[in-house]
């Protein structure tokens, strides 16, 4: 179902991550006998860090529950336990890629082997997407605003970076809306940026024919679902408060590891602030998982929040329960949907005409005779 290349870029994707973790716990815990560490780990009240585990799976279902929603507007009835195995694809392949880039594409794949239309599950991966990004943004403004001081405080000389996310992400919404605002010219300007690369010899022709087809489907399904969304208001305003509450269950993370070693002094909501600023500083970077930068940000920002002793323990906790066991917890899920899928449909798939497919995949493919009625 993956090709030969793309198995490389995610092998040589999970090695840079497992190096950058290792680099990590080094520098962490420099010159720290490991018994000490475990010590520190094994400090942390139990209780609590179950609660966090169940946060982390709740972000994890809250994607799910809006795929099971979308779905559900088409008259297409899947069972929730489907859509969760979509979600922990779809997370495993985005923390394994820069700018996880490689998460909704594999989505797509494995629903159209449940038999769900490209049309659909392009249209509910745009829709994620757009939400998703919007939500942090609108996240990260509310708590810049209302905790500037306890922010810049706490942030310090890394406010740039929180800038530069802010820019990163707001420009990409905008240049969203302008896709779905001004399609033709948009296109048109698309074109002519492709052409130029052309005379510069970045681009060999043939290969700047297939970017402007692509980019032409890519264009017709922004402004589908740009029409989608209009005429679908009410569920688009469902769809944000499931993305806020999925969103907030991730950024409370670093709260419950706060109470689970019985400090206090910090209140919940500034805590969430700090989580808030690093999401909004590392998500658009083109690291696999934002691995290495995410810790660095993580020392910084809370630094004079978590005691010293703690810090280090602190972020293995945090970035083991979110980042790390959701690829183990992933792995396995795509590795057993992929061994059940060669057991059902045989080894030797039509891998060209898949792609083909996926990469021709357009919300028109929407029976509408199927939508439901609003």
């Amino acid at each position: 179902m993956i090709s030969i290349n793309k198995k490389v870029k995610y092998t040589i994707n999970v090695l840079f991550i497992a190096v950058v973790g290792y680099l990590t716990f080094r520098i962490l815990f420099d010159n720290r006998e490991i018994s000490e560490i475990f010590k520190e780990l094994q400090n942390a009240n139990k209780g609590w860090l179950i609660f966090g585990a169940v946060a982390v799976f709740c972000f994890i279902a809250g994607e799910s529950v809006i795929i099971k929603y979308m779905l559900w507007l088409f008259k297409e009835k899947v069972p929730f336990r489907r859509c969760l195995k979509y979600s922990f694809i779809g997370f495993f392949y985005s923390y394994i890629t820069p700018s996880s880039s490689g998460g909704q594409p594999a989505q797509m794949i494995y629903m159209k082997k449940d038999g769900i239309y490209y049309g659909y599950s392009s249209l509910i991966m745009l829709v994620i997407a757009v939400v998703y990004k919007a939500v942090l943004v609108l996240m990260g403004l509310f708590f810049f605003i209302f905790y500037h001081d306890f922010v810049v405080h706490h942030v310090g000389d890394y406010m740039w970076l929180v800038y530069l996310g802010f820019v990163l992400n707001i420009a990409y919404i905008a240049l969203l809306l302008v896709v779905c605002l001004k399609p033709l010219w948009s296109r048109k300007m698309g074109i002519k940026a492709i052409n130029l690369l052309v005379r510069l010899h970045v681009f060999s022709p043939k290969k700047s024919e297939r970017m402007i087809a692509r980019l032409t489907r890519i264009f017709d399904n922004y402004v589908k679902a740009s029409k989608y969304i209009k005429e679908n208001m009410g569920s688009l305003f469902t769809i944000t408060i499931i993305t806020v509450l999925q969103r907030l269950s991730l950024f409370m993370l670093t709260w419950i590891v706060y109470k689970s070693y019985g400090l206090a002094g910090t209140s919940f909501m500034q805590i969430v602030a700090l989580q808030v600023m690093i999401g909004v500083a590392v998500e658009m970077l083109p690291l696999p998982g934002a691995a290495g930068i995410t810790e660095a940000c993580f020392v910084k920002f809370f630094e004079g929040v978590f005691t010293i002793e703690l810090i280090s323990p602190s972020i293995l906790l945090n970035r083991g329960l979110s980042f790390y066991a959701v690829i183990v917890i992933g792995g396995l899920v795509t590795l057993f949907t992929h061994l059940l899928n060669i057991k059902k449909y045989g080894k030797d798939t039509d891998k060209e005409k898949e792609k083909q497919e996926l990469e021709q995949a357009t919300v028109a493919e929407i029976p509408k005779s199927e939508k439901k009625d609003q």
